[in-house]
């Protein structure tokens, strides 16, 4: 059976950053646009202001009131437009974090996430968000993905993929303070970062992902003499995984363990948090990088890169990694649409 073509809701980011932009960039490619049915969530400025530095003319798109019915195939090709009034038609300054980008950008999601919850769109593609302007308009979740996920009341593990190429990382740990991440690795934690990367690329079609676990401490602990949580909880974490089929490995050094899967000997890398692995994958490829949001029940998926304040409005933003970000959503959230059509 073949795939249909799915419906995709497309959020521009944070107004006050590099965002519409490249949302708009995106958007003009003709062959994005035959990939998906889409559908703009935004308030009207946020989106003029991208055609303005882009300086492209207007998209072609068309207005409506209301997201599209459950039950409408959605047409590959059709890009529709739906308005927020969060900005009351003012553009908030370039470059810097405010309440207004916040509570725009939210304003925004929660349509999107609506149109999740009614069953219209599979799979939401949004330009780089800003987390301070998210906080200052209202968000008390860790991150965008906390807050999806009790919008969604998503019980269970989730997780940030970052892909770079064909390697994939997961992370126990994620936007929480260094100094709780060691209490925060858990047996059960490691587990879980394991098990949900492992079965999103078999999903993405990997038969039988090669995930590297790594150590938390230098050197992987150095047989516990730099620490014990290797020893007592992610040896036996990647045993449990082991007896349960998955081929994990480690813990595996820090340091070099990207080096490993640089050269190809793994799939997967799960880091136990954020920087240890965010800076690795930005080194090997910033512009290419990919952020997924995993244990959703649609893909959700961006850019690696930020809000980049410091270029916004000056058209000089690459859209690589929205760009990937796209083609894997869109993917992914092919097969949720044809999943629904069978239910």
């Amino acid at each position: 059976m073949s795939i249909p073509a799915p419906r995709i809701a497309i959020l521009p980011g944070d107004p006050a950053g590099v965002g519409p932009e490249m949302a708009v960039r995106l958007l003009q490619r003709e062959a994005n646009r035959a990939m998906a049915e889409l559908v703009v969530f935004a308030d009207p400025v946020v989106l003029q202001a991208g055609e303005r530095i882009v300086g492209q003319g207007p998209l072609p798109v068309t207005a409506i009131d209301r997201p599209p019915a459950a039950n409408d195939a959605p047409q590959a090709g059709r890009l529709l437009f739906m308005a927020g009034d969060a900005l009351a038609g003012t553009a908030p300054p370039l470059g810097a974090c405010s309440v207004e980008s916040g509570r725009s950008v939210l304003a925004s999601l929660d349509a999107a996430l609506h149109a999740v919850e009614a069953g219209v769109c599979d799979g939401i593609v949004f330009a780089p968000f800003n987390k301070h302007s998210l906080r200052m308009g209202g968000m008390t979740a860790e991150d965008e993905l906390r807050y999806i996920q009790e919008r969604l009341a998503v019980q269970g593990f989730v997780c940030e993929f970052n892909i770079t190429g064909k390697l994939w990382t997961s992370r126990v740990t994620s936007h929480v303070p260094v100094r709780e991440v060691a209490d925060l690795i858990t047996q059960a934690a490691v587990c879980d970062a394991v098990r949900i990367i492992d079965q999103a690329l078999r999903r993405a079609g990997v038969a039988r992902p090669r995930i590297a676990v790594s150590g938390l401490n230098p050197h992987a602990g150095d047989g516990g003499s730099i620490g014990a949580e290797e020893i007592e909880i992610i040896e036996p974490a990647i045993r449990a995984m082991q007896a349960e089929g998955v081929q994990a490995s480690g813990p595996w050094s820090p340091d070099t363990v990207f080096v490993a899967a640089r050269r190809g000997d793994f799939d997967a890398v799960v880091s136990m948090y954020h920087d240890q692995g965010q800076i690795a994958m930005k080194l090997l490829g910033f512009e290419q990088g990919v952020t997924l949001h995993g244990g959703l029940p649609v893909p959700v998926a961006t850019s690696a890169s930020g809000s980049a304040f410091d270029i916004a409005g000056r058209g000089l933003a690459q859209i690589e990694g929205l760009q990937q970000a796209f083609s894997i959503c869109c993917r992914m959230a092919g097969a949720v649409r044809a999943g629904r059509a069978m239910a």
